[in-house]
């Protein structure tokens, strides 16, 4: 006998991509993303290096504004839509919210986004005021979402079945020693693994507001008996 599959149990791959509904963190985000990115491609070069280097969270703008540049840098694509952590933020976020919700999905993104970028930054600080690097590294260029994704990426692992967890795990970790390991930009690369890790140490929260999103999609809404239909003798 064959056996038969629930309609609900169907795969629905649309659900790999953000709705305005079902994920609006990850829905409006990325509008913003997508019109920074066109910002980037059409408008003049020199007005974009500008705005890069105005939004960058180097150790200047960090000493300076830190709320408003950590904001503003992500809402950068460094390379594009076509970027390998475009396409992560889309899948991988996506995922995460659908478990967790768009709120809790908000925080693990700019815990990786921020605690990376300060992990990064104060040793540069830190070697600018030994005289280890020159008072050029101040102004360092860093912008863009990759940290976000990294600890998004962490922390989605903590959901998904062990056959699938530590394969991500172990080829998105391979992929960032690899970087590391060219040695073209070792602060960001650093940054990356921070991130990962940051994402890897939510694993006990996320697991609970998971626990508490399955609970609360459980509870049925409550039934409204209209006034009408109650009948006294």
């Amino acid at each position: 006998m064959r056996a038969t599959t629930a309609p609900g149990s169907l795969p629905r791959p649309w659900r790999l991509f953000p709705t305005p509904t079902g994920t609006p963190f990850t829905f409006w985000y990325l509008a913003v993303l997508l019109l920074t990115s066109l910002i980037t491609e059409y408008a003049d070069p020199a007005v974009v290096h500008a705005l890069h280097q105005g939004f960058s969270t180097d150790v200047a703008h960090l000493v300076g504004a830190p709320v408003p540049v950590l904001v503003a840098s992500a809402l950068w694509v460094a390379g594009g839509v076509a970027s390998p952590y475009a396409l992560g933020f889309v899948l991988v976020l996506t995922a995460l919210e659908r478990r967790i919700g768009g709120r809790h999905t908000a925080v693990v993104f700019l815990l990786g986004h921020v605690l990376a970028t300060l992990a990064t930054e104060i040793p540069v600080g830190a070697s600018v005021l030994t005289g280890g690097l020159p008072g050029t590294s101040l102004h360092r260029l860093d912008y863009g979402i990759s940290f976000g994704v990294a600890a998004s990426v962490g922390a989605l692992a903590a959901l998904l079945p062990w056959w699938s967890r530590w394969p991500l795990l172990l080829a998105f970790g391979w992929m960032l020693l690899d970087d590391l390991m060219a040695f073209t930009d070792p602060m960001t690369n650093w940054g990356h693994l921070i991130a990962l890790a940051i994402g890897i140490a939510t694993w006990p929260v996320v697991r609970r507001w998971r626990r508490a999103t399955v609970a609360r999609d459980a509870v049925p809404p409550p039934v409204r008996v209209p006034a009408t239909s109650v009948r006294f003798p």
